[in-house]
């Protein structure tokens, strides 16, 4: 890869081709029920964007606070607005007390004339926000809006659902994202324990050498790129969901009769060029838990690492040190692939296919308008190793 290439992929600015692209989709950028009336501010970055979300106090008859996001830099003298005060209908800077709505207009100048029409022509950055499944997400890209897709994770509502938040990830966005499409990484980085010196244990060596018996597949589809690894034990099938989510399951309780699955989306999100956080949203189908998409779940934080050391004992820290240890950012011009590295090959020439598709002004893949369609989007999941067959899949 030329330099000018890994520019142009990894790069998350306004501006930037890769930017531009990643403005099309909604992100992450909190936990709802970090915003409190108490504290209701929060500072948080987005795509490179320094940004404060906040939370308007409840109006007489509303059941669902109405939440904002705005550039952290105030219009007039670029005061932090993360110090600043929620009131009814918007946010108001600490330094000389403007304030902005929900959109960015300006609706008050307090040491200004009142009559003051320049007031009216001032606009804050501001982003719309929805929340869902307990996260708030963000759209920074031009108008119109699409629709917020319901992945199935975020919107199921028969089982149990909770969301794990990961420390900062000190690295760009496509080293996870790449790592969504490279199977062969499993049985060396999770297939024993790091660092145990036990690379000649008899039955790890035999789960590394299974990989030799492994046939890899990678489809395009609707949303993004279908992983299919088939192993003489069945066939494990999860989607890359593009740009920034992987859609994955695992057995969450072993030894039962009947295996009880824990669903995931893992949602990558660039907080800037070097810079990743990682929201996971669990979900475990059951008969007496009820999890509506519109209440808030429970949620808790997952360190990677402390004091620098790594806790080797998380899959998702494993994870972490390959990327972190990649660089910042990958230098891909020192790179040599192989045959195992297809599905990361396949992933940058989609990722370069929809830059020069927003570039020509066309609707990137994945977007959607359709508020029917958006209502609830099932992303296709099987690990028959596991015991999850296509058909239990689709109940």
């Amino acid at each position: 890869m030329k330099q000018a290439e890994n520019e142009m992929l990894t790069r998350v600015g306004r501006g930037t081709p890769a930017g531009e692209l990643l403005r099309r989709y909604w992100h992450p950028v909190s936990i709802a029920g970090e915003l409190t009336e108490e504290n209701p501010i929060k500072r948080v970055s987005l795509l490179g964007e320094k940004l404060v979300v906040f939370r308007l106090p409840l109006a007489a008859g509303e059941k669902q606070p109405r939440y904002g996001l705005v550039a952290e830099q105030c219009q007039h003298r670029m005061a932090s607005l993360f110090y600043g005060r929620v009131e009814a209908d918007g946010i108001r800077c600490p330094y000389h007390g403007w304030k902005y709505d929900l959109k960015g207009s300006c609706l008050e100048t307090p040491p200004e004339p009142a009559e003051w029409a320049y007031k009216n022509e001032i606009r804050q950055p501001a982003y719309p926000v929805k929340k869902l499944a307990g996260l708030l997400f963000a759209y920074l890209g031009p108008q119109p809006v699409p629709e917020l897709p319901r992945w199935d994770c975020l919107a199921r509502e028969d089982g149990k659902r909770w969301v794990t938040i990961e420390s900062v990830i000190d690295c760009n966005w496509l080293q996870p994202m790449e790592n969504s499409v490279d199977p062969s990484h499993l049985y060396w980085l999770h297939g024993h324990r790091f660092g145990s010196g036990h690379l000649a244990d008899p039955q790890q060596k035999e789960k590394r050498e299974a990989q030799y018996q492994e046939k890899h597949e990678f489809i395009p589809f609707e949303y993004g790129i279908m992983k299919r690894r088939i192993t003489p034990n069945g066939i494990d099938e999860h989607p890359l969901v593009f740009p920034t989510a992987l859609r994955h399951v695992s057995n969450e309780v072993k030894g039962k009769r009947a295996p009880v699955y824990r669903h995931n989306l893992q949602i990558r999100v660039p907080l800037d060029d070097t810079h990743t956080q990682v929201y996971r949203v669990n979900f475990v189908p059951n008969a007496t838990d009820r999890s509506p998409a519109d209440v808030d779940p429970p949620y808790e934080y997952r360190p990677l690492k402390t004091d620098g050391q790594y806790h080797w004992e998380v899959v998702s820290a494993q994870d972490s040190m390959a990327w972190e240890t990649q660089g910042s950012i990958t230098d891909r011009t020192q790179e040599h692939l192989g045959h195992a590295d297809r599905g990361i090959v396949m992933f940058r020439k989609l990722l370069r296919e929809q830059i020069e598709i927003v570039q020509k002004g066309g609707e990137p893949l994945g977007v959607i308008r359709d508020p029917a369609k958006a209502k609830f989007v099932d992303l296709p999941v099987i690990n028959e190793r596991i015991g999850l067959f296509r058909s239990q899949a689709a109940e």
